[in-house]
């Protein structure tokens, strides 16, 4: 994609992402609405905990531009974001990544200039006993070298969470005009659901936070099912926040893809899709207003649909070519 100028142009763009209503799901006085976290400038919900990371970093003295590497485990989207916001700023970066994450995503982080390291581990890294390749490493490098190297290890990175604190939870208060009875969102680091959960939570106690989890051995990228991995320590903070869950299974999230497509006009992707599932399942009630995370599009997932049976390579690119509410990112 075209890239802006300036660079503070593109940082601008973090944040203050659309809100659209799900006409497929809406019907007896109950409204559900997509946060579309695609429209931020690496497209994805990551580019907010990156650059909250990344500035906190800087703040307190921790890294300095044009002398350390950043480093960091990720399932796809914190490292794609983590790149472009790493190397506007004067940073080189460095992304440790599973090999079942997406190829485009991989082809993605290369094409921006990081260092990718592949291991072996689940779609999400696991965190606590039994630590995945892909943190042991980025924390093995970053604390041997110091003087180079910096992992903002979102899993426990306080400015995670003020991210979402700060920034998507006021957005969606403003953007239903405080009308919010419900939030749906997976769970990988645990910032967003905390951070969104405890604002809300503040403007509305009767508020409702629903985690979305997915089936063990899930094919969810930058999802996290707690009965495969221990809980991150961002999460545990506030684990208190998550009202109720809803599981959901790869069929399900797959399954309805086409449905968001066809109703909404939207090429979701796999994550978002296991979003609009979970909200599909559950009865939130007359009159309520359920805001899901989409945490990105469906662009980066062609090899994935395409592996899973959802659609043929031309399906997809029709669909892409067709889908509304795609966004300009810069990578």
């Amino acid at each position: 994609m075209q890239r802006a100028a300036d660079p503070k142009d593109i940082l601008a763009r973090v944040g203050n992402t659309p809100l659209v209503r799900l006409d497929s799901l809406c019907a007896g006085g109950r409204e559900f609405f997509a946060k579309l976290e695609g429209h931020n400038p690496f497209g994805s919900v990551k580019d907010r905990a990156a650059y909250w990371m990344v500035r906190e970093a800087e703040r307190q003295g921790l890294i300095k531009r044009g002398t350390h590497t950043i480093i960091e485990p990720t399932s796809g989207n914190t490292g794609i974001a983590l790149t472009g916001i790493a190397r506007l700023l004067g940073y080189d970066a460095e992304i440790v990544i599973p090999e079942k994450a997406s190829d485009e995503t991989k082809r993605i982080i290369r094409s921006m200039g990081a260092k990718v390291h592949e291991t072996s581990d689940d779609l999400c890294p696991k965190v606590g006993a039994g630590t995945d390749q892909s943190i042991a490493l980025a924390t093995s490098i970053a604390s041997n070298r110091p003087d180079e190297y910096y992992s903002p290890n979102q899993y426990a990175n306080e400015a995670n969470f003020m991210g979402h604190y700060r920034g998507t939870g006021p957005e969606l208060w403003e953007q239903t005009r405080g009308k919010i009875t419900h939030f749906f969102t997976g769970v990988g680091t645990g910032g967003t659901i905390t951070g969104v959960g405890t604002y809300l939570r503040e403007k509305s106690p009767g508020v409702r936070i629903v985690g979305c989890q997915p089936q063990r051995d899930h094919l969810i990228q930058g999802w996290r099912n707690f009965d495969e991995s221990a809980k991150p320590d961002l999460y545990l903070k506030r684990e208190s926040v998550v009202d109720e869950w809803v599981s959901v299974t790869n069929a399900e999230a797959f399954g309805v893809v086409r449905e968001v497509l066809e109703g909404d006009g939207m090429l979701v992707s796999p994550s978002s899709a296991a979003v609009y599932a979970c909200m599909k399942k559950l009865d939130v009630g007359e009159g309520a207003c359920a805001v899901g995370m989409f945490a990105d599009d469906g662009r980066k997932f062609e090899s994935v649909y395409v592996g899973e049976g959802v659609m043929t390579k031309s399906e997809f690119d029709g669909a892409l070519a067709r889908s509304k509410n795609m966004s300009e990112t810069f990578y």
